[in-house]
């Protein structure tokens, strides 16, 4: 296993983390991504563990706080040589305020999800969205004080667009408030916009990528081609509305160089997919999730594999796509030269 600085942190994480989303199976998104119990949880967290994997991560939505349980639950005895990251911010309940970020909110929000966990400190806390409606300026002297109580220890973003972001920051640094250190984004062969803005800018302030849906939802997990479209019947289905857009003729264009290469190689999709990944500029930790420990087990082996440049190169050019304005004229639109100079220099966190 490798392991990355989780942006200026000094913190190390392992490149591959634990989407713990899987966990719980409460509502109509979250079982249909995974119903383990908390044995089954237990063995495949030590799965992980054995492997190298430091880095779990998790929210209080998801399946309405059970999957933060049982993560606790399952790093008990190992709380010290883990990392544990949450994300708060999202509606968790029909009471008025619980969401977003107002400091009454923020301050609750850690609390149960300390209590869920099992510990007395976050070690990664995300907002897992913007929120327009409370002033920048509180959040981040709310952040700063949370982190000053040692609750929490550092600081983070889900979702946020570079601007959001970049603001957040630039106050945080007038002020002297604790700066956020990681971006957890959606990145995959699919779905290639974090490449526009976030990834310059995550470089720019020195904040790591922490990538989530690395498979695209589930449409490159090797099930489904051209021939084998996504069926009426699939979790995908009944999950769509969540689940980040992409153009059909697209996605059949990288599964077809995936399977070329997965036939030349040996390897899986997923692995071929995840190892792109983290060959990424900036990209700290991919998280992976899995339903059965089988599942678990192939991704894990993602770390172990080797892609040539050529194999490298055909996925680059296959899941290449058209910028949009303002930042097409310096991409030019094609897989040129300037393009492969911008993604593939040798980034600060990489």
């Amino acid at each position: 296993m490798n392991y990355h600085f989780l942006g200026n942190s000094g913190l190390k994480v392992s490149e591959l983390g634990f989407g713990a989303g899987t966990l719980g199976g409460k509502g109509q998104l979250f079982s249909a991504w995974g119903q383990p119990s908390q044995t089954e949880a237990n063995r495949m967290i030590q799965m992980c563990l054995d492997a190298g994997i430091n880095f779990f991560d998790t929210a209080d939505v998801y399946s309405d706080g059970e999957s933060e349980t049982m993560l606790g639950k399952a790093l008990a005895l190992d709380r010290k040589d883990t990392i544990i990251s949450t994300k708060i911010g999202i509606r968790s309940s029909d009471a008025l305020n619980a969401a977003g970020f107002s400091r009454n909110y923020l301050q609750y929000a850690v609390e149960q999800s300390l209590k869920r966990l099992g510990t007395d400190y976050i070690d990664v806390l995300q907002l897992h969205q913007f929120d327009s409606f409370t002033s920048l300026h509180q959040l981040m002297k709310t952040l700063d004080e949370l982190v000053r109580s040692g609750k929490v220890r550092y600081i983070g973003v889900s979702n946020f667009s570079g601007w959001q972001l970049m603001k957040a920051q630039a106050i945080a640094d007038h002020y002297g408030y604790e700066k956020f250190v990681v971006n957890q984004v959606y990145y995959s062969l699919i779905g290639r916009d974090y490449e526009w803005e976030l990834m310059p800018l995550n470089d720019d302030q020195q904040i790591a990528a922490v990538v989530w849906s690395p498979l695209g939802w589930g449409r490159l997990t090797g099930k489904f081609d051209r021939q084998h479209p996504i069926p009426a019947e699939s979790r995908l289905h009944d999950t769509a509305q969540f689940a980040p857009p992409v153009n059909e003729d697209h996605l059949y264009q990288v599964i077809d160089a995936l399977k070329e290469i997965s036939e030349e190689t040996g390897y899986t999709i997923p692995q071929i997919s995840l190892q792109w990944l983290l060959q990424r500029p900036t990209v700290a930790s991919v998280l992976i999730g899995a339903r059965n420990e089988t599942q678990l087990q192939d991704n894990l082996k993602a770390k172990d594999i080797y892609l040539s440049h050529e194999h490298v190169e055909k996925l680059n050019q296959a899941s290449a796509i058209y910028p949009a304005y303002p930042y097409y004229p310096y991409w030019n639109g094609q897989f040129t030269e300037r393009f492969k100079s911008i993604v593939d220099s040798q980034f600060i966190l990489h």
